[in-house]
């Protein structure tokens, strides 16, 4: 995918925001992108979240959440935090389907996912099948191996497609790729190796035991 993105900061101020457990640290930084997008062209918001897993990173457009970045070197928060003002629409949906998820795992299960507008999950692909086939399908709760993930995408035989899936997944909680673990039980990969510890408490947030 080719995509030309021009980055203007409008402002960058600190914030402390209150939630129902502590005060919480936010820093806006709204990041207006031009993307080229499929065949139209959106323009992109990035907000940055504070979180119990480190910072998340959003980005989207009007259509829907083009992707969700954790980073692994930054504190870690109680709950989610994000200033309500300058956020479009589907971002903003995206951010209270977060805060309830970390809030409770299993309050989820009755929201309306946030749309999702990225190339990725656009096309006719084995892939985007996969990450489609494991939103729809594996709610939290529950967890699935690499190999029964790929007989339900229709491809029993493609369980090193389904990893690659899984490390290519543009936005990770909404589709939860943590829920995929090795056939032995083992946890297995998150994040290209670097965030074992946070799919471990993502599972055991979500109710998981080994």
């Amino acid at each position: 995918m080719l995509a030309a993105l021009v980055c203007q900061f409008l402002k960058n101020t600190d914030h402390t925001l209150s939630s129902s457990r502590s005060p919480l640290p936010y820093t806006s930084v709204a990041c207006v992108c031009v993307c080229v997008c499929v065949s139209s062209e959106c323009v992109l918001q990035c907000v940055p979240l504070q979180s119990p897993i480190g910072e998340l990173q959003l980005s989207g457009c009007e259509k829907g959440v083009h992707s969700i970045t954790i980073t692994t070197d930054t504190p870690k928060h109680s709950a989610v935090s994000c200033a309500d003002s300058d956020v479009q629409v589907e971002l903003q949906k995206c951010v209270s389907w977060l805060q309830s998820y970390f809030s409770s795992a299993q309050s989820v299960t009755s929201l309306p996912s946030p749309a999702i507008h990225n190339p990725m999950l656009e096309t006719d692909t084995f892939s985007a099948c996969v990450l489609r086939t494991l939103q729809d399908q594996v709610p939290a709760g529950q967890t699935v191996s690499y190999k029964k993930l790929a007989k339900m995408a229709g491809n029993e035989r493609a369980v090193r497609a389904v990893g690659g899936a899984m490390r290519r997944n543009p936005v990770p909680l909404l589709i939860p790729c943590h829920r995929v673990l090795c056939s032995s039980g083992a946890i297995g990969g998150f994040m290209g190796g670097k965030g074992a510890d946070i799919k471990l408490w993502l599972l055991q947030h979500e109710g998981w035991k080994p």
